[in-house]
């Protein structure tokens, strides 16, 4: 049966777009600071969780590729539980004296995997802070890109849906639009591209200073991306090997999380921070029996961290090519002929 437009008015109650406020009318360049990127990880982390899993199952055709990508974070963080767990969990069916063994692996093995994603994470900062500092050039700004979906049934108002990107996160085609200032405000349409004009050595008041300085800032974005990836992974075998110093140990004996014994849990952090110290000492200067290379293995571990990391700034901040200062009369000459195929 047909109904009437007049009919569908009565039978449909349309809600006002505007019903419920969205965080973001477009996208929008954010901060690139400690209570953005939390609120980012617990958004997306617990979409992954219920959202984006549940879309994908019910084979929403506004399910993508960016909820794909996100939902991953879920197996890696079962995936570490799994490997903490591994050697803990059997450790009751052994004899006492295995059991003693094992329980030291397993602890061990678990601040490993805790360590390797701590350092993984924080170190990242190691280059990209520097080069930020040195370029002007934030790799890892973010922004919130807001998605128009396609309606589920025709009750359906609430059309859009927020994605956290990185304003370079595409190589080849950077939001730059997102760095131009409006000049209906008043602004200058190009105060993002001058600042890091006059960071990186080009000078003031450039004509053209975006045209200028887009191709450095793609090259430093690449690299800088390169050698944060490398220097993450060598930070992270530091946290490793710091993990399975012998003086966690003396932590690992009365380590406790109940906060509400105040003594006792009072005492475990104390030696805690004890073993946290005795464990670095220990593992830059070697233990007291190992002799040659064994004895430096911590020094070396964390100087060719260190290295890559001081190493990729460098190459980041260093420019492989400078951009042309040619104008049109340097290029074309005028008593020649030209043909425009």
């Amino acid at each position: 049966m047909i109904l009437s437009v007049g009919n569908i008015n009565n039978n449909v109650n349309f809600q006002k777009s505007d019903d419920k406020k969205l965080p973001y009318d477009k996208d929008t360049l954010l901060k690139n600071n400690l209570i953005t990127r939390t609120r980012i990880g617990f958004d997306k982390f617990s979409n992954a969780l219920t959202l984006y899993p549940a879309k994908g199952l019910k084979g929403n055709r506004n399910s993508n590729f960016y909820e794909f990508l996100t939902m991953g974070t879920v197996p890696y963080i079962i995936g570490s539980i799994t490997l903490m767990s591994v050697f803990n969990s059997a450790n009751k069916h052994f004899a006492p004296f295995a059991r003693t063994k094992a329980n030291s692996i397993g602890r061990k093995m678990a601040l490993g995997v805790l360590f390797y994603g701590i350092m993984k994470s924080i170190t990242k900062s190691f280059v990209t802070k520097p080069v930020k500092w040195l370029t002007g050039v934030d790799t890892e700004v973010p922004y919130a890109k807001v998605n128009y979906e396609l309606p589920d049934n025709v009750y359906d108002t609430d059309i859009t849906s927020i994605e956290y990107h990185k304003a370079y996160e595409s190589k080849d085609f950077p939001r730059w639009d997102l760095f131009y200032k409006s000049e209906a405000h008043g602004e200058n349409r190009n105060e993002y591209f001058d600042k890091v004009a006059q960071k990186i050595g080009l000078g003031n008041n450039l004509k053209d200073s975006d045209q200028e300085v887009k191709p450095l800032i793609k090259e430093i974005a690449i690299k800088t991306d390169l050698a944060k990836m490398i220097s993450s992974y060598l930070w992270a075998a530091v946290g490793v090997a710091y993990a399975f110093q012998p003086h966690w140990e003396d932590y690992f004996n009365v380590a406790t999380l109940k906060f509400w014994d105040k003594e006792n849990f009072k005492h475990s952090i104390s030696i805690l921070k004890d073993s946290a110290i005795k464990s670095a000492k220990e593992f830059i200067n070697g233990p007291s029996e190992s002799k040659g290379i064994g004895k430096h293995a911590g020094k070396i571990l964390i100087s060719i961290a260190a290295l890559s990391s001081i190493v990729g700034v460098i190459n980041a901040v260093s420019s492989s090519h400078q951009p042309s200062k040619l104008d049109a009369d340097n290029v074309i000459q005028k008593d020649s002929k030209y043909v425009v195929s």
